[in-house]
This record gives C-alpha cells, structure tokens and sequence, in this order.
C-alpha cells in the first residue's frame, strides 16, 4: 500500500512514502476483522514479543475477530526484526514498517486510517498498560452504544520525571476540564478504545508527538461524542522513556488549548476579552473621577483591545460553526 503524499510532523508535505507495504505472512481466516489494536512500536525489541503474548491470549480467548496493527516507527535497535521473526506465531498481525520515524501520533493515525475493525484500540508497546484487558474496553462500547471512546484512567503515575509529570498533567487536565466543562479523569492515557467511524473526521487534527492522546479525547468532548472512564493500574515501563518533561508538557497545553480554539473559541476568547475590558471600564471611572475627567492612554488602549478580541472570538465561532455546519 503506497501513499502518492503525506505531511510530514512540521507541517510540510513529502512524496516520499512514510510507510512500506504492509506485512502479514498469515492472513486472517476470520474475515474482516472487528477490532484492530494500533500498536505503535519504537525500540522495544526486548518486550514487544511479550506484548503481543499478552494481547493475543486475552483477544483469543474474547471471542471477538481482531487484528494487531504493529507500526515499527523507524526503531533504532532490532524492533523490525524481532516482529518480522515473531510474525508466523502471531497470524491475526499486520506489521507496518515506517521508512523514517514519524512519532506515535503519527503511527496512531496512519494506524487508524488503516483500521479494518469498527473498534480501533490504542494502546502501547512498553508493558505499562494492562493489555489483557483490552476485550473489557471492547466489550463496554458493545455494551453502552451511546458511548463512542472509553479511556483507561489511571489510578498511579508510574513514568519517569515523575517529579515534572505529576504537576504538568494535574494543570493541564484542569485546564482541559474547565475549557471542556467536562470531568476529565485522565486526559492522556495511552489505553483506549473508540469507534472508528466517528474518530475519522478528527484524524487529520492529530499531531505527531505524545498529545495525539490529548487531542482525540478534546476532539470528542467538544463535538458532543460521549466518553466513559474505566480505571485501570498503570506499572513501570520496560526499556527508555521517550518523554520529555518540559517539551511535551508544553506541547500538550498548547493541543488543549488549540483545540477548543479549533471547536469552540468563544470559551477560551470570551473570558480574556471581558476581564481585559472589565478592567479597562474599572480604570475608566477611577480616571474620570480621580483625574477630572482625563482619561489615560493605557485606558482606552484596554478597551480597544477588550473589543477587538471579542470581536475575534466571534468570527472564529463563526468558523467554526460554518465548517461543522452548525
């Protein structure tokens, strides 16, 4: 399966191909399959065996049709190799190598546009989320038809840099809830399971890096798509985080805020606008009082810009509206 153009994490566009042919030395017998598990993989090869052991018993003895989606994203070490060597014992698994690393979102996507189940699984590859209970995932969307993702909310934080994780993930969740109005008990987890059809129109907002689990739940929350918590235990990842305290704590408020800015705007302008223009009224009396009636500079200029924004954040909702065609 080759791709004629694709863009690239900045922005840009390549004709060069990211991914190769896809690889599966056993088809599935199955038929269409009814989940796929995007299994993103970057240097695992010392557990990625042990990770599809895991996933494959549980889905075996599920019941349900599936296939294992494992995306090598340009792994530095011998990840290729070790799921090519494994192939033959996993047959419900397609492997998709990437020609150069283009980040999990990037494989999370790609992953979900290649999706041949009506439910997409993402979880990942480092022994961190409890995999043998991705069929309880599954088996709650069959169960509750009104809920399009479920997300596995973890109960401890186990990563590394707890120290910067811990406060960067507590604001950034609050910030996400108050700009969503929504209870958010994890914004991030990297286990979740969701509907496919319903997460296509959103895949293209999807950014390269870690916050593409970030983006996929405020894309759902801000366009009235149900999303349920189920709690689950989190342990220590094998093998070398990727994580990047400040780079992707940074990035993951930053995709906050980009997407209620993209769906909703008037959240994030309308209140910025009011208090700057509430301030600059305050400052107006307190200069016509305290000043015989000359008005400052620094006054007028708060108003004008209260009033510009508000202006802005009615032609972004306006956007917004015309392109969801509400």
């Amino acid at each position: 399966m080759s791709v004629s153009a694709i863009q690239m994490p900045d922005g840009s566009r390549s004709d060069e191909p990211m991914r190769l042919q896809n690889e599966a030395l056993v088809e599935p017998d199955a038929g269409i399959p009814y989940v796929t598990i995007v299994l993103p993989c970057y240097n695992e090869q010392d557990h990625v065996v042990r990770e599809l052991e895991r996933i494959g018993a549980a889905m075996d003895a599920s019941g349900y049709a599936y296939e294992i989606l494992a995306i090598d994203d340009k792994s530095t070490d011998n990840t290729l190799a070790v799921l090519r060597e494994a192939a033959p014992r996993f047959p419900r698994m397609r492997i998709m190598p990437f020609r150069r690393n283009g980040g999990s979102g990037t494989a999370r996507r790609i992953g979900t546009q290649e999706a041949r189940g009506k439910i997409v699984v993402w979880t990942d590859a480092d022994m961190t989320y409890p995999n043998e209970r991705i069929p309880e995932f599954v088996r709650y969307l069959d169960d509750n038809l009104d809920v399009d993702q479920v997300v596995g909310a973890r109960l401890t934080e186990e990563g590394t840099h707890k120290w910067a994780r811990v406060p960067a993930k507590w604001l950034i969740r609050m910030i996400a809830q108050r700009l969503s109005g929504m209870k958010i008990p994890d914004l991030n987890s990297g286990l979740r399971a969701f509907r496919r059809e319903v997460s296509l129109p959103y895949l293209r907002l999807l950014p390269p890096g870690f916050s593409c689990v970030t983006t996929i739940t405020m894309s759902f929350l801000s366009n009235q798509h149900p999303v349920d918590y189920i709690p689950i235990e989190y342990a220590k990842r094998a093998g070398t985080s990727k994580f990047h305290p400040f780079k992707d704590a940074r990035r993951y408020i930053l995709q906050v805020l980009r997407m209620v800015m993209y769906f909703d705007p008037l959240k994030v302008l309308m209140p910025l606008a009011l208090w700057i223009m509430g301030l600059g009224f305050i400052k107006l009396i307190v200069d016509l009082v305290r000043y015989d009636f000359h008005v400052a500079t620094s006054t007028l200029l708060a108003i004008l810009v209260g009033f510009q924004i508000v202006v802005l954040a009615l032609i972004g909702d306006l956007v917004a509206r015309s392109r969801s065609g509400t």
